[in-house]
């Protein structure tokens, strides 16, 4: 379990990746075989030319090469690798190259639609560039022309995989070995982003050109029950809307369904692409102006303004007969329009907290 949050407020702390891992790692694992030196710790250098180092918790020979192993550091972000013992087994091949395996706990390849292609080990292209080159400079280092076997494993990884979405995207078996920058920054989007790309990406390569993008896991049963859609088309985006509304620019698909709670479908209705509380707020006066527009009369309107929560705002509505989910779904769908292709036929649905309907629009049947 990690340490309880200090109560004073400090500068959160960054991390290296699981990309940075693997290179230290089979750094050091190749290294010894080449020189029959073990280290206690390894320097790398990260793809934008920081150097850092990483302490290694053990460095020993096998019987047919070599392995290395650390424990992830990712900071203060609350990754689902963090303290996982990531470790590399290297092996020297006759010929000139790197081949790489995904060892115990780490994913394979099984869906097209990825960077990677199918039957390959999930280790992304950046952390496969960084192994090559420091694998590379060490081999010239010690006149070494044969080449190296990386074996990449993460203890407990086929376990830690399933609360990411890793199975969901086709990788099984195991976690992913990511990294872009070689750092991880606490609480960054790009990795929750890159992963909603991901599953829009594996969607329509294999097939599926209807996708709900749902704010999680009742809107998700929602479109099951609604659609009967399989897994593979079941964009989970979290707050991020607006990930999946851009990158459905460069890929789009037939359909989108959008679906969410009807604070969160609010926020979209008012414009917002990032659904998250510290970024958009509920507009209870827009909300009272949406339901004067349907004949709400000052008293509730009023009402509305005061609510404490959009819930409320929509129960009293419902009450008099007022359809404000449905409009709200409406002008959600107004936005999303405006911003995806023509060739996207767009729907949204709004759910409340026990997953019912509460509105819908759609431009289509």
């Amino acid at each position: 379990m990690r340490d309880e949050t200090a109560e004073q407020p400090a500068p959160l702390r960054s991390g290296l990746t699981t990309g940075s891992c693997a290179t230290a790692t089979s750094l050091a694992a190749a290294r010894l075989l080449l020189s029959g030196v073990s280290h206690d710790a390894v320097e790398i250098t990260l793809p934008k030319g920081k150097v850092v180092t990483m302490r290694l918790e053990f460095c020993r020979t096998q019987a047919d090469g070599a392995e290395a192993g650390t424990l992830k550091d990712a900071g203060d972000d609350p990754d689902v690798t963090h303290g996982a013992l990531l470790y590399s087994r290297v092996r020297l091949l006759p010929d000139a190259g790197i081949v790489f395996v995904a060892g115990q706990g780490v994913g394979t390849v099984t869906r097209p639609g990825l960077v990677l292609p199918v039957g390959e080990p999930a280790i992304n292209p950046v952390p496969r560039k960084m192994m090559t080159e420091h694998l590379l400079q060490l081999a010239a280092e010690h006149h070494y022309n044969g080449g190296f076997e990386v074996t990449v494993n993460v203890q407990d990884g086929a376990a830690l995989a399933l609360k990411t979405m890793n199975p969901r995207l086709g990788i099984l078996g195991g976690l992913s070995i990511l990294g872009t920058s070689g750092i991880v920054r606490p609480f960054s989007c790009a990795a929750y982003i890159a992963s909603i790309h991901q599953g829009i990406d594996v969607a329509k390569t294999n097939g599926y050109l209807h996708i709900a993008a749902c704010t999680g896991n009742a809107s998700e049963d929602t479109m099951r029950r609604v659609y009967g859609l399989p897994e593979i088309a079941l964009i989970e985006m979290g707050d991020f809307v607006g990930a999946v509304l851009k990158h459905l620019r460069k890929v789009p698909v037939e359909t989108l369904s959008i679906c969410g709670g009807f604070g969160k479908i609010s926020k979209l209705a008012a414009g917002h692409m990032d659904l998250h509380s510290r970024h958009s707020s509920i507009d209870l006066p827009q909300l009272a102006d949406w339901a004067a527009a349907l004949g709400a009369d000052a008293a509730l309107q009023q009402a509305i303004r005061e609510a404490n929560t959009s819930q409320q705002a929509l129960a009293m509505c419902s009450a008099q007969g007022v359809a404000l989910g449905d409009a709200v779904c409406q002008h959600a769908l107004n936005f999303a329009r405006s911003v995806v292709p023509a060739s996207v036929q767009v729907e949204v649905f709004a759910i409340d907290r026990q997953g019912a309907v509460v509105g819908h629009a759609g431009e289509f049947a």
